[in-house]
């Protein structure tokens, strides 16, 4: 991920720093907050600098996870000038959007933190970084949904389509599949929950349903099984979702629409020439 980035953005070399810059120059950076945020992306951060020189050193101030207030200083590097230089869009890029992520997590789980509902994110993730993005919603204070179409079983609606019903699909499932993977399966009203409930499922995923509905269905439900509420909750709406009782919220607002923090880098000294 880090050489395809520095490969995007430097390309055959940074032409402004070469002509601005004398080899073998040593400056001190501060990394700062420029507003208030949630940190996650640190390893990455200092990884982008020690890809392009192992001397560039980061010091930190503060942990992933760490709420920090606008203008504390996150961090302190320290080496060459051309590399620091040259790798700070990059790293600034991951780390202002896995701050982001980890950021809108937190204002949504700090909603709902006096209910008995745990925040999931989705697959609905930036292509190639799925890694990063999930591990900055844990950072935020969620949790990870399945990471692929490897490590669960979700039943959605062309699945039940394809496999003729709920009560097929689930069936098959789990005469199938191994006995340690929950089947979960997507059900859209109270009949659908009724069906799925009796084939067997271990969690349903309660698909774009009014808060009525919802309500119906945790009553029904009566603890036989999961319930996961999921499909255009957003942080004005998440808290009367958590109130209906389910156990799980999905949102994939959580990685697709966070907005970035901002974060700056500032060179603040020349240390030496070497």
């Amino acid at each position: 991920m880090i050489e395809t980035a520095l490969e995007e953005d430097i390309g055959s070399g940074d032409i402004t720093t070469s002509l601005m810059v004398r080899k073998r120059t040593e400056v001190k950076a501060r990394l700062l907050a420029k507003e208030d945020l949630v940190l996650a992306g640190r390893e990455i951060f200092s990884r982008v600098f020690a890809t392009l020189d192992p001397k560039v050193t980061c010091t930190w101030f503060f942990e992933d996870g760490d709420q920090v207030k606008k203008g504390k200083v996150v961090a302190e590097l320290r080496g060459d000038a051309r590399s620091i230089l040259e790798g700070e869009r990059v790293a600034l890029n991951f780390l202002q959007h896995l701050s982001g992520i980890a950021s809108f997590t937190r204002e949504i789980v700090q909603k709902i933190k006096k209910y008995q509902v745990r925040l999931l994110d989705t697959r609905k993730t930036t292509p190639g970084l799925r890694a990063l993005e999930k591990y900055a919603v844990k950072a935020g204070g969620g949790y990870n949904h399945r990471f692929g179409l490897f490590d669960g079983i979700l039943i959605k609606e062309n699945h039940i389509a394809v496999a003729g019903g709920i009560k097929q699909a689930v069936t098959r499932a789990k005469a199938k599949a191994s006995r340690f993977l929950r089947v979960e399966v997507e059900v859209n009203d109270l009949d659908e929950v009724r069906t799925a409930l009796e084939a067997g499922a271990d969690v349903l995923l309660l698909d774009n349903m009014d808060l009525d509905t919802m309500r119906k269905a945790v009553k029904m439900v009566k603890n036989k099984t999961l319930l996961e509420a999921s499909g255009n909750i957003n942080k004005d709406t998440v808290e009367e979702v958590a109130k209906t009782g389910v156990d799980f919220i999905s949102m994939g607002a959580l990685t697709h629409s966070a907005p970035a923090r901002d974060f700056s880098l500032e060179i603040v000294n020349m240390v030496k020439r070497r």
